[in-house]
């Protein structure tokens, strides 16, 4: 059985830990829900329920579940309603999930729709991924008690060109291990809020994976994949699909911003 997506909120292992036990004594009461997999005939994947599908797994035994033929964007829903409903979702979680979804192929509207938000609210989370580096993002961590106003803190420094990826990990870096991940992210702003002046006048470098950088200076900006390595097959991918993958980026573009003008 496959996962519908990787997006996924943090486990809580004490939480998870209950719930096994709970499975353990009483059955699992609850259905899973899953769908045909479109990509293998006899395989099903999980819409929601996935920790207790763990659960099941971990524990050895065989899991309930229902099935139904949904298409991507319900299952895209069921999914977003499960992790808010699960716990409520940081802000910077429901920006990643939103980026996730709209990666996968989805347009705007959908993730909307999946985490209940106004296009203004979209725009949001969207400055926020658009400007912290995903690898930044991943060592602050989740910062439950830190909402918008404090992310949105962190790309006003990205985008004042106080901060770079580089700087930004090397200040984490000197964080206690410790920390709270509220605590991280307090303690980057206020380094790069000492600052004061901007780290370079060069473009703004951003490394999302291996093999890719994207340049951002006042005057354009530019995306770079190189053809060899681990990059080779998605550069070969996005050569062949950059067209599309531009003119859907500038249609949800146009999409959310006509909207939040409403």
């Amino acid at each position: 059985m496959d996962e519908f997506t990787a997006v996924n909120a943090e486990d809580d292992d004490e939480g998870f830990e209950a719930l096994k036990n709970s499975i353990r004594e009483g059955g699992q009461q609850v259905p899973i829900l899953v769908r045909r997999s479109k990509a293998a005939e006899g395989r099903f994947e999980a819409i929601y329920g996935r920790r207790r599908l763990k659960a099941c797994r971990e524990l050895g035994i065989k899991v309930r579940a229902n099935v139904q033929d949904v298409d991507d964007a319900t299952a895209l829903l069921a999914k977003g309603l499960e992790n808010a409903a699960r716990r409520n979702l940081s802000f910077y979680e429901k920006a990643r999930f939103a980026e996730a979804i709209q990666a996968a192929g989805h347009e705007s509207a959908t993730v909307r729709q999946v985490l209940n938000l106004s296009a203004s609210g979209h725009s949001h989370l969207t400055k926020v991924t658009q400007n912290v580096p995903s690898r930044v993002g991943d060592v602050i961590g989740s910062a439950p008690k830190s909402g918008r106003p404090r992310w949105t803190d962190l790309a006003e420094l990205f985008l004042e060109r106080k901060l770079t990826e580089k700087i930004a990990l090397k200040l984490l870096a000197k964080t206690s291990t410790s920390s709270t991940s509220d605590e991280r992210l307090e303690a980057l702003i206020k380094e790069a809020s000492k600052r004061g002046t901007k780290v370079s006048s060069g473009p703004r470098e951003i490394t999302p994976m291996d093999g890719v950088v994207i340049k951002a200076s006042r005057g354009s900006v530019s995306l770079s994949v190189k053809k060899s390595g681990t990059s080779a097959e998605f550069a070969s991918w996005l050569e062949s699909n950059l067209e599309d993958i531009i003119k859907r980026s500038y249609t949800e573009f146009t999409d959310v911003n006509s909207e939040g003008d409403k």
